[in-house]
Order: C-alpha cells, then sequence, then structure tokens
C-alpha cells in the first residue's frame, strides 16, 4: 500500500483529545505536511527526532508545513512524550500495535525468537542486539560520531544553555568550546544530549514503553505537498536505530532540496 493510501485508511488516537482521525484531518490548510511515523516513543530516534523539530519549529511555520506524527504506545506514553519534547499534543497521534507500520511496510527490526522467551523479552533481547549494529546497518557509526564531533552538522547547544544528563553535572553549553571550538557539532555535544534523553526514558520506562514487543519497529518520513491528496515530494524509511534521517548530521536538509 502506497504511503498516501496509508496514511488516508488509518485513524489512529490523538493525544490531545483521545478521538480517533486520521494524520491529515487537520492540515487543509498546509501548503505541505511533513508526516513522521516513528518508533516507540521511548525510543532514541522518536526523542531525538523530536528534538530537531522543535529545534526547526519556527523555520517549518514560516514555510507552512504542518507537521504530524504517529508513534508507537499509549495516551499517557504521548502526553509524557509532548511534556518532555513540546512536541503539540494535538498533532501526535499513537499506534499502539504498529498498524499503521506495517501497512507502510516499514523495517520491523531484528525479529529472532528464542525459546522460552515471551514477545516482550524476544523485543528486549532483538533491541540489545540491534544496539549493537546487528541488524542495524550505521547504529555504531552514528553512535560514534555523537562523542567524536562533526563539521558538517550545526552547533547543537547554545553557549549560555545548560543542560542537565544525568547522571553528569549540569553543564553551560560554553563548555563544549573547550572540546573544539563552536559553530558546530563539537566532540561529545550530541552525546550529551542522548544521555538526557537516556536519562528521561529510563526514569520512565513503563510510561514510555508500555509493550516491550514493538522495541525494534523503526519509522519513516514523507513530505507530501498540499493535502492528503497531494503529492508525495520526499520519503525516507529508517534502516535502523539511529537511522531516522538521510542526513543524520541535519536530518531537516531535504526541506531545501524540494521546491
Amino acid at each position: 500500500m502506497d504511503a498516501r493510501s496509508a496514511l488516508n485508511q488509518t485513524s489512529l488516537l490523538r493525544v490531545s483529545d483521545a478521538q480517533q482521525a486520521t494524520v491529515f484531518e487537520s492540515c487543509r490548510s498546509a501548503k505541505r505536511t511533513l508526516v513522521l511515523v516513528w518508533p516507540q516513543l521511548g525510543d532514541f530516534d522518536t526523542l531525538e527526532y523530536a528534538w530537531w523539530i522543535e529545534r526547526n519549529h519556527l523555520d517549518l511555520e514560516a514555510a507552512n508545513i504542518q507537521v504530524r506524527a504517529v508513534a508507537i504506545g499509549d495516551r499517557t506514553a504521548g502526553k509524557k512524550f509532548c511534556d518532555y519534547t513540546h512536541f503539540p499534543p494535538e498533532h501526535l497521534h499513537i499506534d499502539p500495535a504498529a498498524e499503521l507500520h506495517q501497512k507502510l511496510g516499514l523495517y520491523k527490526g531484528l525479529s529472532v525468537s528464542l525459546p522460552g522467551l515471551s514477545a516482550q523479552q524476544n523485543g528486549y533481547f532483538n533491541l540489545l542486539l540491534m544496539c549493537a549494529g546487528i541488524g542495524s546497518p550505521g547504529t555504531l557509526k552514528e553512535v560514534l560520531r555523537g562523542y567524536t564531533g562533526d563539521k558538517s552538522a550545526p552547533q547543537l547547544i547554545a553557549d549560555d544553555e545548560m543542560v542537565k544528563a544525568r547522571p553528569l553535572p549540569a553543564l553551560k553549553g560554553e563548555v563544549f568550546k573547550s572540546a573544539g571550538g563552536k559553530g558546530f557539532q563539537r566532540p561529545f555535544e550530541l552525546a550529551t544530549l542522548r544521555l538526557r534523553n537516556m536519562g528521561e526514558v529510563l526514569s520512565n520506562w513503563k510510561t514510555y514503553v508500555p509493550d516491550a514487543a514493538y522495541l525494534t519497529w523503526r519509522g519513516a518520513t514523507f513530505l507530501f505537498d498540499a493535502d492528503a491528496d497531494g503529492e508525495l515530494l520526499y520519503e525516507w524509511r529508517d534502516p535502523g536505530i539511529l537511522g531516522f534521517a538521510e542526513n543524520m548530521s541535519n536530518p531537516l536538509a531535504f526541506l531545501d532540496k524540494v521546491n
């Protein structure tokens, strides 16, 4: 099934009001609609992608691009996620059993099944393997980039910004200048943001991950012209963990290439 048809035919719970709706129902006035199909709400990719959306929300609004997201979880997880990331709850839909992911034919992730383990236990096992790069191409390289820095990526933390990433003490953004300068992604800068996300999720694991059976599912990005009847202008299907964008140095860079 093509992406537009799958999205049009799938009504999902909206976090803000618990109503069933498709992602396009409130996008009629948009020039373009950016649809993000995310993994679990507690997934590294989901949290990091939401951070990029928040970082660029003024540019998205100026371009009249409406953002809608679908993620695996439940409404409680969705509300917690929106509180943490500032993603608008009226723009987030919940897909408890990865129904949309299956219709779109997204990557289910590694699916090794060990005898005697439940679906949830196998989910944890497969997630650990994928974090080690098994069945998840590019994951280890991307993890390393978070520590070594990336001169092709923008600076992520402002000099005057305070970052709290447990178990580290609170850090002021200017500390990263000593690791390499400013104006680009410095060593340890992205790793610190990821550590902050990890601390948030691990502290609220049962809230963010109500069903571990779906831990390994990956997501996708779709950009449509106009509304639900518009042309598909761009798509990206995640190949593994920390592979939620074609260009991880600047995940929204594709918007500048689409006329």
